[in-house]
């Protein structure tokens, strides 16, 4: 059986759109007790409606309940989880035993997988979990693929799930108190500020005082981790066991969710190939590794605070075609003459042509497409669906910036 798709989902459009580019499931969060508290999250009318449209696709939905709670948040977790239940929430991911134990409690019909945030490293955690009702774990990224297959080998009937795309927190799965210590801002419920991203001096204390141990013009970048990056090796984690590839990103684009899932997508279903691979460079991203899966781990903090510019910019979306001419919503300005790429999920994929003959919203013919997510008309040669992504290639190499 081929390895589910996973994709993160910050609102119902970006819901939309996984679903569109190939994931067979996504994860998502609820106005409270996800770890995403900035991203837009899902209102309870939004969520039923989530999930009756994946329903209505064979696709699924899992709901991130995987704060670690407090006393005072129990009363309003027991209603939050019979709510999910009546909702049919394909599953939920908890990380805190409380939790669990309250879900398991009040809605035993609810699936239940294991967040990364619990930290699984080893099969008798895994089997533990197993053992309280879980059907699944999100295993810890700092797992190998060889140990993967260790515990897929002592837990057989355990789904296992893994981050193969995305960023990494440069603290032990994630479970972090920088944020809270600098900021007040709890990532291990939902508010990290990414305080490992910044710039900073360290200074050891010797003989003589305090001296640096390492200094440039910004600083030391000594906690700023790569992006991870597993597309060349999804064959192995299959092999290995898991049967969930996840990818990171709930507060990431709609272009950026489009490009990823349509490259994994495609990768999962015809193999790996040098051009897809490059697929994941149009976006902008940190360097990639492959962190700790072929079981080294040297190459995974990036020693600066830069990203590199993805090899295309976010132009338009399709809302419609007819008659030879496509009509798309505005992203980022373009011209008339500009060459656009399809990011499209089905056979117009790769393919280019030139704007020509563009009209905007009134149907005033124009040169210049300036106004943010207003409607222009242009002639396309061939075929495109609602939802494709056009794209201006403006590199054919990654700069960084």
């Amino acid at each position: 059986m081929k390895p589910e798709l996973l994709a993160p989902a910050g609102n119902l459009k970006k819901l939309k759109c996984a679903f569109n580019f190939g994931a067979d499931a996504v994860y998502v969060g609820g106005k409270s007790f996800s770890l995403r508290a900035f991203a837009d999250n899902f209102t309870d009318e939004e969520l039923a409606e989530g999930i009756a449209y994946a329903h209505a696709r064979g696709k699924k939905v899992y709901v991130a309940v995987n704060i670690f709670a407090r006393n005072a948040d129990l009363s309003m977790l027991e209603a939050y989880f019979c709510k999910l239940q009546e909702m049919n929430a394909d599953a939920v991911l908890v990380s805190d035993l409380g939790t669990l134990s309250v879900c398991r409690r009040v809605a035993p019909a609810l699936t239940v997988h294991i967040s990364t945030q619990a930290n699984i490293t080893n099969a008798e955690a895994a089997r533990a979990y197993q053992m309280l009702g879980a059907s699944r774990v999100v295993l810890a990224r700092e797992l190998s693929i060889a140990e993967i297959a260790q515990i897929h080998a002592a837990c057989p009937e355990l789904e296992l799930e893994a981050f193969v795309h995305g960023a990494m927190c440069i603290s032990y799965s994630g479970r972090c108190y920088l944020s809270d210590y600098l900021d007040g801002r709890p990532a291990n419920r939902g508010a990290c500020v990414q305080a490992c991203r910044r710039a900073y001096r360290i200074q050891s204390a010797g003989q003589d005082g305090w001296c640096d141990l390492e200094t440039d013009g910004r600083g030391t970048y000594v906690m700023n981790s790569k992006d991870l990056n597993l597309s060349a090796h999804l064959e192995a984690l299959a092999a290995a066991g898991v049967v969930s590839f996840k990818i990171e990103g709930r507060m990431k684009s709609e272009y950026y969710l489009a490009t990823v899932v349509n490259a994994y997508r495609r990768i999962l279903d015809g193999g790996w190939t040098k051009a897809l691979s490059e697929e994941l460079d149009c976006i902008d991203h940190r360097a990639y590794t492959t962190a700790y899966a072929l079981g080294d781990n040297s190459d995974t903090v990036l020693p600066s605070g830069s990203q590199e510019a993805g090899t295309c910019a976010f132009i338009a979306v399709v809302v419609s075609q007819k008659d030879g001419y496509v009509c798309a919503e505005m992203r980022n300005r373009f011209h008339e003459g500009d060459i656009l790429e399809v990011l499209s999920p089905g056979s117009s994929f790769g393919k280019s042509f030139s704007v020509i003959g563009m009209r905007d919203a009134s149907g005033e013919r124009c040169e210049d497409a300036k106004h943010v997510q207003e409607h222009y008309t242009f002639e396309c040669p061939f075929p495109l669906e609602r939802g494709d992504i056009l794209r201006r290639r403006i590199r054919s190499e990654k700069v960084a910036k």
